[in-house]
C-alpha cells in the first residue's frame, strides 16, 4: 500500500539510493522506493536530500522514481505465531513468500510476519477496572506445547491506564481488537499485535546479576569456560573449524526456553542444511520438534547486503520480546563477521571515511550496541527474563588479530577460540583450552559448587594448571623426547591426554556422548583428578608408570564418555572404587 510521497530518486548506487526533494521525512523511517515498492530505510539526511539503504535488489530503479514514506521506523511485528517460523532479514516469512512468488522472491513483495487469518485461543488475565501500564500482561495464548505466549501492553504506552473492556476467552485473529484502555479522556484500543523498532532496545526495569550458567551439555564449555545465562560469548574460528556445528549443538541441548538462530550472510548450502535439519531435530526435553521453541532468520550471502545488516537487529528484537515474557532466550548469530562486512560495503557506498581494513569508524560502536542488548533483566511486568548472545566470528584466514574479532573481544566476557589444529585432528568441539577464557567464573562458581559438593571451583583450577604444565612439557618433549622426562612429568602428559580424549572431546553423533549432564561432568572430572592423585602417590612409592597405565580401570576411564549414560552416573563412583582397589594392589599403597 502506497504512503505519502516524500521525494524522488536522484542517484542509485547498488543498495544505497539518494533521494531529492525531501518534504517530510525522518531518520530511520521505513520507506518504499519506486512503483515496485522496494523496502528501504532512511539512514542519512542532508538538507533536501536523503540517503536510503534498500533491502532488496535495486535493479530497475531510475532517477525520478517516487519514494513513499510510511511514518514509522523499520519494526518487528510481534504477536503469537512467531515460534516455528522462518524469516528473512527484515522479518518476511519465507514459506509465505514462496507461496506468493515461487522459489525466487519477487521484488517489492510484502506480507505480514505472522498469520492474520489464523485463530488463536485468547485467555484474558485481567478484568474491567484493573490498572495496566506498558509491558504488563493482559492475556495469554498457548503458542506451542512449550511456549505460553503472553500478550503484553506495548511498552511505549506511558503511565497507568484502566481496563475499559477486554474480550472474553475465545478464539480470535491477532488483528482483532481485544482490549480497550482509558486514561482520563484518552482511550486506546489494542490487538494481539505490537510493533517495535528493530534498532531500539526494548525497555526493562532493571539489569540483574548473572548468577547461573547457561548449561549447554558440552563439557569443555560448561566445566572450563562457562557462559552465564544472560551473558555474551564470541566463537571465532577459520573455515571448517566447527563454528556452525557448535552453535547447532548448543541450540539443541542448551537449557534456554527459546532459540533464535540468525544465519547472517552464511553460504546458501549451509543455511539450506539448517532449514532442512532443524525441523527434524528432537527437543530432548519434550520429545517433540525443536522448532516448537525455535525461530530461524535466514539471510544468505547472495541476498541484498543491507538486509544482512538488518537481520541481526531483527533477531535481537524478537529475542527481547520473549525475554519480556519471562523466558530465557539464546541467540545464535552466525556470523557477525558477515554483518560487519555488510557494514563495510554500505559505508563504502555512502562514501564514509574508512578505518582499519576498510571497516567504518563506527564498527566498534555497532558491535557494542548489539552485545549490550544481552542480559538478565527484571522486565516491566516484574518477571525475570534473559537474552544470551552466542556470536560466531569468521576471521579471514583464522587471524584473531583482525578488527571484528578484536573489537568483539572488548565487549564480550567469554571467548571460545576454535583451533584449526584440533579440528584437523578431528577433536570436536575444537575449542582451544589455551586460547579460550570466561570472565563468568566467579559469578557461576557458587551454582556449580552447589552441584558438586563444593568441588567444582577447585577441580577446574587444578585441571587448568595441569593443561598449562602439559603445554610446557610438550615443548620439552619436542626437543629431547619423552624418555628424558621423569615419570612424574610423563604422568602429567598421560593424565592430560586422558582428560583431552575422555572429557574435552565429545561426539555429537553418539547417543550417549552428544549431551553430558551437570552431574556426569562433575563425576568425570572427579575421577580423572582422583586418578592423578592416586597415580602420583604410587609413583612416589616406586611403582613404575607402565604398571599404572596398564590398569583396566584406566581404560574404563578413557571409555566412560561412551559407556556411562546421564542416568547412570553412579557407575563412575563404582569405577572410582575399582581404581582405588587396583591402585592398592600395586604394592599395598593404600592399606589402612
Amino acid at each position: 500500500m502506497q504512503g505519502r510521497i516524500i521525494g524522488q530518486v536522484k542517484r542509485v548506487n547498488g543498495p544505497v539510493i539518494t533521494i531529492k526533494g525531501i518534504t517530510d521525512c525522518s531518520m530511520m523511517e521505513l520507506v518504499h522506493v519506486g512503483e515496485g515498492q522496494i523496502v528501504g530505510e532512511v539512514v542519512k539526511l542532508d538538507g533536501e536530500c536523503a540517503t536510503v539503504q534498500v533491502y532488496e535488489d535495486a535493479t530497475g530503479i531510475a532517477p525520478g522514481d517516487n519514494v513513499y514514506g510510511s511514518g514509522r521506523s523499520l519494526s518487528c511485528e510481534l504477536a503469537p505465531g512467531l515460534v516455528g517460523n522462518i524469516y528473512d532479514g527484515i522479518q518476511r516469512p519465507l514459506e509465505k513468500l514462496r507461496e506468493l512468488s515461487g522459489d525466487f522472491i519477487a521484488k517489492g513483495i510484502s506480507t505480514s510476519a505472522v498469520s492474520h487469518e489464523k485463530l488463536f485461543h485468547f485467555v484474558p488475565t485481567l478484568k474491567t477496572g484493573d490498572k495496566v501500564s506498558g509491558g504488563m500482561t493482559f492475556a495469554t495464548v498457548q503458542e506451542t506445547s512449550r511456549v505460553l505466549h503472553k500478550i503484553m501492553v506495548p511498552s511505549n504506552i506511558v503511565g497507568e491506564w484502566s481496563v475499559k473492556s477486554i474480550k472474553e476467552e475465545g478464539d480470535y485473529k491477532v488483528t482483532e481488537e481485544v482490549l480497550v484502555i482509558e486514561k482520563g479522556e484518552s482511550e486506546k484500543t489494542l490487538t494481539m499485535v505490537q510493533y517495535h523498532p528493530i534498532r531500539v532496545p526494548r525497555p526493562v526495569k532493571e539489569r540483574l546479576g548473572l548468577d547461573r550458567p547457561l548449561v549447554t551439555g558440552l563439557r569443555v564449555i560448561d566445566s572450563l569456560f562457562p557462559l552465564a545465562n544472560g551473558g555474551t560469548v564470541a566463537i571465532p574460528g577459520g573455515f571448517g573449524t566447527g563454528k556452525t556445528m557448535t552453535q547447532h549443538s548448543i541450540a539443541q541441548w542448551c537449557d534456554a526456553d527459546i532459540i533464535v538462530y540468525i544465519g547472517c550472510g552464511e553460504r546458501g548450502n549451509e543455511m539450506t542444511d539448517v532449514l532442512r535439519e532443524f525441523p527434524h531435530l528432537v527437543d530432548p526435553r519434550t520429545g517433540k520438534s525443536l522448532m516448537e521453541r525455535t525461530i530461524l532468520i535466514a539471510n544468505t550471502s547472495n541476498m541484498p547486503v543491507s538486509a544482512r545488516e538488518a537481520s541481526i537487529y531483527t533477531g535481537i528484537t524478537i529475542a527481547e520480546y520473549y525475554r519480556d515474557m519471562g523466558y530465557s532466550v539464546a541467540i545464535m548469530a552466525d556470523s557477525t563477521s558477515r554483518w560487519a562486512e555488510a557494514l563495510r560495503e554500505l559505508s563504502g557506498r555512502m562514501e564514509e571515511m574508512p578505518a582499519e581494513e576498510g571497516f567504518p569508524a563506527y564498527l566498534a560502536t555497532r558491535i557494542a550496541q548489539f552485545y549490550e542488548r544481552a542480559g538478565h533483566m527484571l522486565t516491566l511486568d516484574n518477571t525475570e527474563g534473559s537474552v544470551s548472545i552466542i556470536g560466531a566470528v569468521s576471521p579471514a584466514g583464522g587471524d584473531f588479530s583482525e578488527p571484528v574479532t578484536q573489537h568483539t573481544r572488548r565487549f564480550v566476557r567469554c571467548f571460545w577460540g576454535l583451533d584449526r589444529a584440533l579440528a584437523s585432528a578431528r577433536h570436536y568441539p575444537a575449542i582451544s583450552w589455551l586460547d579460550s577464557y570466561s570472565e563468568y567464573i566467579d559469578e557461576v562458581s557458587s551454582w556449580w559448587d552447589n552441584k558438586s559438593e563444593g568441588k567444582w571451583s577447585k577441580n577446574r583450577t587444578r585441571i587448568m594448571e595441569l593443561l598449562r604444565k602439559e603445554k610446557r612439557l610438550q615443548q620439552i618433549v619436542k626437543l629431547v623426547g619423552p624418555d628424558a622426562l621423569p615419570d612424574s612429568q610423563n604422568f602429567i602428559l598421560e593424565v592430560c591426554n586422558i582428560f583431552k580424549s575422555a572429557f574435552l572431546q565429545q561426539n555429537a553423533f553418539d547417543e550417549i556422548d552428544r549431551y553430558c549432564s551437570v552431574e556426569k561432568q562433575v563425576a568425570m572430572m572427579n575421577i580423572i583428578l582422583a586418578y592423578y592423585d592416586m597415580g602420583n602417590d604410587a609413583l612416589k612409592k616406586g611403582v613404575p608408570l607402565a604398571k599404572i597405565r596398564r590398569l583396566s580401570s584406566v581404560h574404563d576411564i578413557v571409555k566412560m564418555r561412551f559407556t556411562v549414560s546421564n542416568d547412570s552416573v553412579d557407575d563412575i563412583e563404582h569405577l572410582t572404587a575399582k581404581l582405588f582397589r587396583q591402585m592398592t594392589q600395586l604394592g599395598g599403597l593404600y592399606e589402612e
